[in-house]
């Protein structure tokens, strides 16, 4: 059974930064396409970024150029580089794995709070 398990959260003033990690199991990690997603108080969930396979990512643009997702297969883990923190990066930040072995799947962490304070 898949199982993802993220953390990292924390509070910081605008600027700050912090690293998010989400640790998988129960899958070859490798072969998982992995997401970060988010949701702030009273909106719809949001896609952050996402990692391939391959390493190919994609961000959303409120994101471009402060945020870097990444991968380590021998840990089973992915993280989220936060940099240059806005307080509208504050939200719950899940991880999701979205695809394992070219199929289509839906497996969520539990979220970690991210806070930012002007």
């Amino acid at each position: 059974q898949v199982q993802l398990v993220g953390s990292g959260g924390g509070s910081v003033q605008t600027g700050g930064s912090l690293r998010l990690s989400c640790a998988a199991s129960g899958t070859t990690f490798s072969r998982a396409a992995m997401g970060w997603y988010r949701q702030a108080p009273g909106k719809q969930r949001e896609s952050v970024a996402s990692i391939d396979t391959s390493g190919l990512t994609v961000y959303a643009d409120s994101v471009k150029g402060r945020f870097t997702i990444s991968r380590d297969n021998a840990k089973n883990t992915v993280y989220l580089q936060m940099n240059s923190l806005k307080p509208e990066d504050t939200a719950v930040y899940y991880c999701k794995m979205y695809n394992l072995n070219w199929r289509i799947v839906d497996y969520w962490g539990q979220g970690t709070q991210v806070t930012v304070s002007s």
